[in-house]
């Protein structure tokens, strides 16, 4: 398979770049376009090279080069549920609502091949 078909180990598919960019509403010239494609590619390939890293199980995992341990991450906090005291004025701004729900226009989909 090709770069152009979606080839992993080859990178991002220039179809799939352009069809991100599309979502992502970027207004690109060709010459720029060329770059981050080319960009993110370099940075998906050096990201397979340290997956690639044989790395022991026994190895600690470490911060900063200090051991990491259960002792030093903070404690998880309680989950509370409070209620928004300004909700009701946080909906008047919404430009559509169906009771106390925001309406939001529907996400065109396509699939790429």
């Amino acid at each position: 398979m090709s770069t152009r078909e979606g080839n992993p180990a080859e990178g991002m598919s220039k179809a799939v770049f352009d069809h991100l960019v599309e979502l992502a509403a970027f207004a690109l010239e060709e010459e720029e376009s060329e770059y981050l494609h080319r960009e993110l590619n370099n940075q998906l390939r050096a990201i397979r090279e340290l997956e690639a890293i044989e790395v022991d199980d026994s190895l600690p995992i470490v911060s900063h080069g200090v051991p990491y341990t259960a002792a030093m991450s903070l404690p998880l906090r309680e989950d509370k549920i409070e209620a928004c005291p300004d909700a009701d004025e946080i909906l008047e701004q919404a430009p559509k609502r169906d009771g106390r729900f925001i309406v939001v226009p529907d996400i065109p989909q396509e699939e790429l091949e």
